[in-house]
C-alpha cells in the first residue's frame, strides 16, 4: 500500500492508527490545525510557501506543488529517530523512522506551493504529519543555487513517546531489516531514500553505511516480520 494525497484526505492514517494501535494519543482536528495555522499566520497574505523534504517527502510528497529545488539545512542532520508501530511496523515488531536532529546539516528537496493552494496542501501535510504530534513544525532557512529560502520543515519533537534517543547503529539497523506494516517493509523505506536522494546527486553517508548494513542482514538471514524488538531505553541526545 502507498501513501496517496486522495488516502490522506480520506483519513487513511487515522483509520489505521484506530485500527491497529490505539494506544497512540492523536491529534484532534482542532489541534493539528491550530498547529498549522501558527506556522501559516507568519506567511503575507498571497504568498507561496515552501515545504522541506528529506525522507519520504522526497520520493513520495502526496500534495501539489509548483517548483522544487535541491537544498541543505543547517544546524540539523537526517536520523532514524522515531519508532512507528503502523505503516512501516506494528506494535508487536515496531520500525523506524527518519526526524531531524540537532547538529550538522542535511540535503534534501524543498517544493513550493502555489498561494492559493497552500490551505488546501499544508491541510494534507499536517494529515500526513502530524497524526500525533511527533513532530515540531518549525521555519527554517533552506540555502539552495537559486538563493536561501525559507520553508517548513518537520524536525523531531523530542518530547513525544515515539522519539527513540540514542540508538546504537546496530539496534538501528536490526530493526529496520525487521519491520514491515501495511505500507510496506521499513528497510524499502530505507532503500528508496537512499536511491532517490543520489538520483538527485546527494549521498547520505549515514544512511548509506545504514544500507549496508540492512542489506547484510537480509543477506545473512531473510527478516522475520513477526518477530518482536524490545524498543531500547531512552537516552536523550545531547544538544
Amino acid at each position: 500500500m502507498t501513501l496517496t494525497r486522495e488516502s490522506i484526505k480520506d483519513g487513511l492514517i487515522l483509520k489505521m492508527v484506530a485500527k491497529g494501535d490505539q494506544s497512540t494519543i492523536v491529534l484532534t482536528e482542532e489541534q493539528r490545525d491550530a498547529s498549522r495555522h501558527a506556522l501559516l499566520d507568519r506567511v503575507r497574505p498571497g504568498s507561496d510557501v515552501w515545504v522541506f523534504g528529506y525522507g519520504s517527502l522526497i520520493w513520495n510528497p502526496a500534495f501539489h506543488f509548483r517548483e522544487k529545488r535541491v537544498g541543505r539545512i543547517w544546524g540539523y542532520h537526517r536520523q532514524f529517530c522515531l519508532w512507528v508501530k503502523l505503516g512501516r511496523g506494528t506494535p508487536e515488531c515496531p520500525g523506524l523512522m527518519l526526524g531531524l536532529e540537532p547538529g550538522g546539516s542535511c540535503q534534501g528537496v524543498a517544493y513550493r506551493i502555489a498561494a492559493r493552494k497552500v490551505e488546501e496542501e499544508t491541510a494534507i501535510l499536517w494529515r500526513r504529519e502530524m497524526v500525533s504530534g511527533a513532530y515540531a513544525p518549525r521555519w527554517m532557512p533552506v540555502h539552495t543555487d537559486s538563493g536561501v529560502i525559507p520553508a517548513i520543515v518537520f524536525a523531531i519533537n523530542r518530547h513525544h513517546e515515539r522519539y527513540t534517543g540514542v540508538l546504537a547503529e546496530h539496534h538501528q539497523a536490526k530493526t529496520i531489516a525487521q519491520a514491515q506494516g501495511r505500507l510496506g517493509a521499513c528497510a524499502d523505506y530505507l532503500f528508496n531514500t537512499v536511491e532517490h536522494l543520489a538520483e538527485l546527486g546527494i549521498r547520505d553517508q549515514n544512511l548509506c553505511r545504514m544500507e549496508k548494513r540492512v542489506r547484510r542482514l537480509h543477506a545473512a538471514a531473510p527478516a522475520a516480520p513477526t518477530a518482536t524488538i524490545r524498543l531500547a531505553p531512552k537516552t536523550r541526545r545531547k544538544r
